[in-house]
């Protein structure tokens, strides 16, 4: 007879987190629109990250990821020391409340399919949270 939750327990658990437990505690990298693809690009190799929020007057108004350079910049010849983020970006990103479940989160990253998600409290960016962060997080690491 097991002394701790079963497994079912356990995994109905994960399931029913909320999108905060993945993001606490995290720092959030930020580029302005105004930055070049190569300083976002920079910033994102520095802090090993696959996307940054873009802010203006610390309002969210698109994120920058890694698909982004290589589609819209890399593969359409761009020049990435002259190109702006704001040219590039995905503008007006879906966001979610640091309550959503994980499992919606899931939902909407494969329903509209992106990687990132970016987690706002209000107007205030707490955090972004990638398929990978939830990949493991499911995997108990």
């Amino acid at each position: 007879m097991g002394v701790g939750p079963s497994l079912s327990v356990v995994r109905k658990e994960r399931v029913m987190a909320q999108i905060y437990d993945l993001i606490k505690g995290q720092r959030v990298y930020s580029v302005n629109p105004e930055h070049t693809v190569v300083e976002a690009a920079r910033l994102m190799t520095e802090h090993n990250i696959g996307a940054v929020p873009v802010m203006r007057d610390a309002t969210l108004v698109g994120i920058l990821s890694e698909r982004d350079v290589l589609t819209r910049v890399v593969a359409a010849g761009r020049s990435p020391g002259i190109t702006r983020v704001s040219e590039v970006m995905t503008a007006n990103p879906r966001t979610v409340p640091p309550s959503e479940s994980i499992e919606n989160c899931i939902f909407m990253m494969r329903e509209f399919g992106f990687r990132h998600l970016p987690v706002c409290d209000g107007a205030k960016v707490m955090g972004l949270v990638s398929v990978r962060d939830i990949a493991l997080h499911s995997a108990g690491a």
